[in-house]
């Protein structure tokens, strides 16, 4: 019997979870350095399975299979494609950042300690501690349920970690929110720390409400998928159906798509269904907003290539027309309202919605390249977004607002930090020579080839996305030096370690995208295989 790396690289930092909570609550710094070692540990066994992994070879790679709940037909089957496999290493590389830039984000403030030394009123919340062993427990947690979900072939198990996964980002952005940030803001507004509370477990209660309600509707669908196939297995369906003994009525397949697409939808997010990930992101630490947007939401859209195009290929082209629309709105208004924004942290979640348009599109474009740009740019996304955010974080706690109007000058003041920054923007905005151009340039193309009116209609989120970028910059880090960031400290060993090696990946992928096209491109052929779908030929004209 095979050594199970696939379950290893998921159950490591489940353990690692454990192990950062059980330290005892004085020894806040040896929690913090166990769960990184816990996440570099991860970041090594996903490395291994990248390597053992082959481009050419089957679809899903390193399987395990064992009978769970036999009663049920639940088995607990683990595999990775090309496309899981890809997303499995961007959340294990992430992670080790994450954890580095939030290293100070669950400390407890000093006011907070005084009061409950004295007996305070506050003695008794738990939030007011900030306890980092459960801060970094919790990342630890959704690493290990994300993880796993990208491995998951059998749609039961999936569905366990998809809802599962909610419930420790649920406290990481209810309990451990940007503390300095917010209570700024709710400062200036007169509520103070209370306030700053309130809107934290707003947008926590929103996060949660909004993703239990997309997966109770997907339950009942997985409900009704077993009744129609008897297994939850991703293999006996697809061979089930390769023999001809598995089909489904048209109008089951198209209601158990939706089932599925609703809850992945919320998830990704898509327009109208993205309204809790502004709030989410703008309460949450930067680090957490990172964990959320960078890593937990791709498991929306890699659900869509994974079980809706597998499971439900016909009901995904009779789909298709409506989803570009819907990915179209969310481009272009995600990008218009981030133009509008005051808020940093909320204009890069605005953008991000543009972004996650942009995957969707490619997704249902149903071309090769569609798709494949739309699996890079799950990963390149990943990797600008948290570059851009986390120096946004660093930034935020030096000036302690995160209004753009309170900020001015600092490239002259702190010039690493606004350099970093200004990389992390042009990456945002797909320029060319930085990974996400490569990714939005081939969805670009595979829409334009099948849908030409949708390709020009997602090139104005382009021109946008310059628009919303260059003028952040612009106001926050040209101009006069405000008196307020005359003092600002540039960026730390520490803060250098986190964005230095992201900044690099972003430039080597967007001059050499070959070691992960070569990984991606075999799983998108198979994607669409089950679609029965083809690239269009250019038509060219005979030369008389």
């Amino acid at each position: 019997m095979s050594f199970p790396l696939l379950t290893a690289t998921a159950v490591l930092p489940a353990i690692g979870a454990i192990a950062t909570a059980a330290v005892p609550a004085a020894r806040r710094t040896a929690a913090k350095w166990l769960a990184l070692l816990f996440s570099l540990g991860t970041l090594v066994l996903a490395g291994i399975v990248l390597a053992r992994f082959e481009p050419g070879g089957s679809r899903f790679q390193l399987t395990e299979s064992h009978a769970w709940i036999k009663d049920f037909g639940v088995r607990y089957e683990l595999g990775v494609d090309g496309i899981g496999v890809a997303l499995m290493a961007l959340t294990a590389l992430l992670m080790p950042f994450i954890i580095l830039a939030g290293w100070h984000d669950a400390d407890p403030s000093p006011s907070s300690q005084l009061r409950s030394s004295r007996g305070g009123p506050n003695e008794n919340k738990p939030y007011r501690w900030r306890p980092t062993q459960g801060f970094f427990a919790l990342m630890l947690m959704t690493e290990a349920m994300v993880i796993l979900s990208f491995e998951a072939t059998d749609v039961f198990v999936f569905y366990i970690l998809f809802e599962a996964m909610l419930i420790p980002m649920y406290f990481l952005i209810g309990g451990f929110g940007d503390r300095a940030a917010s209570s700024a803001a709710a400062a200036a507004a007169g509520g103070g720390d209370e306030n700053a509370a309130t809107q934290r477990s707003y947008a926590a209660v929103k996060f949660l409400l909004y993703n239990l309600v997309g997966g109770l509707i997907m339950l009942a669908a997985v409900i009704g998928l077993y009744t129609v196939a008897g297994t939850f297995s991703l293999s006996e369906i697809a061979e089930a159906r390769a023999n001809g003994t598995f089909s489904m009525a048209t109008s089951t397949e198209r209601w158990l798509f939706l089932g599925f697409f609703f809850a992945f939808a919320v998830k990704a997010p898509l327009w109208p269904l993205h309204t809790w990930l502004p709030n989410a992101m703008g309460e949450a630490t930067s680090p957490v907003a990172v964990l959320l947007t960078a890593v937990v939401d791709k498991v929306g859209t890699f659900a869509m290539l994974r079980f809706c195009l597998q499971l439900f290929p016909e009901a995904s082209k009779w789909a298709t027309p409506v989803i570009l629309v819907l990915a179209l709105i969310s481009i272009v208004y995600g990008a218009l309202l981030a133009v509008g924004q005051r808020d940093i942290k909320r204009l890069i979640a605005y953008a991000s919605i543009s972004h996650f348009g942009f995957i969707v599109l490619g997704i249902f474009a149903m071309t090769s390249q569609g798709q494949s740009g739309a699996t890079l740019y799950m990963i390149n996304h990943g990797i600008s977004t948290a570059a851009l955010m986390l120096v946004a974080g660093f930034l935020i706690t030096r000036r302690g607002s995160r209004l753009i109007s309170d900020y001015g000058g600092v490239q002259k003041v702190a010039p690493i930090l606004a350099g970093t920054f200004l990389i992390g923007g042009l990456a945002t905005l797909s320029l060319p020579g930085l990974a996400p151009f490569v990714s939005e340039f081939l969805v670009l193309v595979g829409v334009f080839s099948a849908y030409p009116v949708a390709g020009i209609i997602a090139t104005t989120g382009i021109v946008l996305a310059a628009i919303y970028v260059l003028v952040l910059y612009q106001r926050t880090m040209t101009g006069p030096v405000k008196a307020e960031v005359q003092g600002m400290t540039d960026l730390r060993a520490r803060e250098l370690v986190v964005v230095v090696p992201l900044i690099a990946l972003l430039i080597f992928l967007g001059v050499y995208p070959k070691p992960l096209t070569e990984i991606v491109n075999p799983a998108v052929q198979h994607t669409m295989s089950d679609v029965q779908k083809k690239d269009p030929q250019p038509e060219v004209e005979a030369v008389k």
